[in-house]
C-alpha cells in the first residue's frame, strides 16, 4: 500500500533526485521549454510552480528562498524579473506538459514537452510585432 508516500523516487537516491529536479527546473526557466520523460516532468512541475509563485511575491526573502531551492542565480533572476511579470494575472498553472508521440529509443520511455504556459503567448506576440513592422 502507498499510504502517506509522497512523490516518485525515479530510481535515484534523495540527493541525486533533488539535484536532477533542480537542473530540470533551471533548464525549464532558462529555455522555457524542455523535452524529458513524463514522470520527471510531473515531479519537476511542483518545484517550478512553487518557484514562480515566489517570484510573483517578489521580496528579497522570497528571492533568497528561491535561490536556496534552485542553486542557479541566472534562473532565479529570470523568474523574478521576467516570468513573474508575465504571469502576474495568472493564479496558478504556470507550466504545461504535452505528450509526444515518440518514445526514447534506448528504454522506450514516454517523452513529453515540459514548457511554461505563457511561453507560447510571448512567442506569438513577437511574431505579430515583426509581421507588423514588415507591413
Amino acid at each position: 500500500m502507498r499510504h502517506r508516500v509522497k512523490g516518485r523516487t525515479l530510481g535515484r537516491s534523495q540527493s541525486h533526485r533533488a539535484a536532477m529536479l533542480r537542473n530540470l527546473v533551471s533548464s525549464l526557466i532558462l529555455h522555457e521549454s524542455i523535452t524529458t520523460t513524463e514522470p520527471r516532468a510531473k515531479e519537476a512541475r511542483s518545484l517550478a510552480e512553487k518557484l514562480i509563485t515566489l517570484g510573483k511575491k517578489g521580496s528579497l526573502h522570497d528571492r533568497r528562498l528561491a535561490l536556496k531551492r534552485l542553486h542557479n542565480k541566472e534562473a532565479v533572476a529570470k523568474i523574478f524579473d521576467d516570468i513573474a511579470k508575465r504571469s502576474a494575472e495568472r493564479k496558478g498553472g504556470y507550466t504545461r506538459i504535452l505528450k509526444m508521440d515518440t518514445t526514447r529509443l534506448g528504454d522506450n520511455a514516454s517523452q513529453v514537452v515540459f514548457q511554461l504556459v505563457d511561453q507560447a503567448v510571448a512567442e506569438s506576440e513577437e511574431v505579430a510585432q515583426t509581421e507588423g513592422a514588415e507591413s
